[in-house]
């Protein structure tokens, strides 16, 4: 049997959802490592470093700089592999629903599902990024956290968590009347 046009879409889909989700690993190892070097010497002083030197911080020193780099540094990290960790089960959940259009099977109770996890997801990252805002608010006793990147995240990851409850809503519905259309025939 052909694939469909949206077939085809879908496995495009899923290979470029296959390498985000790689690349968003690869990146939640090196977290640690990045914002060390970015604490303590900043990131252009990267260059400055042979390459081994380079990759040990990244892969693996920054793990065991945890406590080292003052408190600031430790909550970014725990912020970054927090929503690095979401996104990546995001990501997943959506290589799960990019499946069941593979197969030709889109409306059925296992896409209602990964999307409501996606949504849970979704506001766990406008969660954090409210702890975090208002954490930096509080440490830094001033409002210039409220024009940070993290402030864009609240609302951003909230309509995207909403946006996946209600496209997991009509997924239900889908499967539900798919369900009775087929006991009918």
């Amino acid at each position: 049997m052909e694939r469909t046009g949206v077939q085809k879409l879908a496995h495009v889909l899923t290979i470029l959802v296959t390498i985000t989700f790689v690349c968003n690993l690869i990146a939640l190892i090196m977290v640690p490592g990045l914002v060390h070097i970015g604490s303590q010497q900043g990131l252009t002083a990267w260059w400055d470093y042979d390459i081994d030197d380079t990759l040990h911080m990244l892969l693996i020193g920054g793990w065991s700089m945890w406590g080292r780099n003052g408190i600031q540094a430790d909550v970014l990290s725990g912020f970054l592999l927090f929503c690095g960790a979401c996104t990546a089960a995001i990501l997943w959940q959506g290589r799960r629903v990019l499946g069941t259009v593979l197969k030709g099977t889109p409306f059925c109770l296992e896409n209602a599902k990964s999307l409501l996890g996606s949504a849970v997801l979704c506001f766990l990252i406008s969660g954090a990024a409210l702890v975090r805002v208002i954490w930096r608010i509080c440490y830094a006793q001033s409002i210039a956290p409220l024009f940070s990147y993290n402030t864009l995240f609240v609302p951003l990851f909230f309509l995207a968590g909403l946006l996946c409850l209600v496209i997991s809503a009509l997924f239900r519905q889908a499967a539900e009347m798919k369900a009775e259309n087929d006991l009918t025939i």
